[in-house]
């Protein structure tokens, strides 16, 4: 089956970086939209990015200036890279897919199990 995969999470300092990756796996013919969102303890997941196949990105205000999403379309390898890391940053990182075509049928919507990010003070 389709799966999403994210690494590269863990501790980082504040005002610090990181690089996300998401890589979904199977016999994948095509993704419309693939995204990052975040939960932290108590509140609810929320976006961060979005891109889509055409190239389209869209970020969320907290993070604006600060993200970058982007994809090796070819691979099905999702990137998110933060820079100027905040305390609001920390958060479970979940990878996102939404409109995939794979060879014997296709998925609405699919989800990674999330990559803890933990900004340190």
């Amino acid at each position: 089956q389709v799966q999403l995969v994210e690494s590269g999470g863990g501790l980082v300092q504040y005002g610090g970086s990181l690089r996300l990756s998401c890589l979904a796996s199977g016999n994948i013919l095509s993704i419309k939209t693939m995204g990052w969102y975040r939960q932290a303890p108590g509140k609810e997941r929320e976006l961060v990015a979005t891109i889509t196949s055409g190239g389209s990105t869209n970020y969320a205000d907290p993070v604006k200036g600060r993200a970058s999403i982007s994809t090796d379309y070819s691979k099905k390898v999702l990137y998110l890279e933060m820079s100027s890391l905040k305390l609001e940053d920390t958060a479970v990182y979940y990878c996102n897919a939404v409109g995939i075509e794979a060879v014997l049928r296709t998925y609405p919507e699919v989800w990674g199990r999330g990559t803890q990010v933990t900004v340190s003070s």
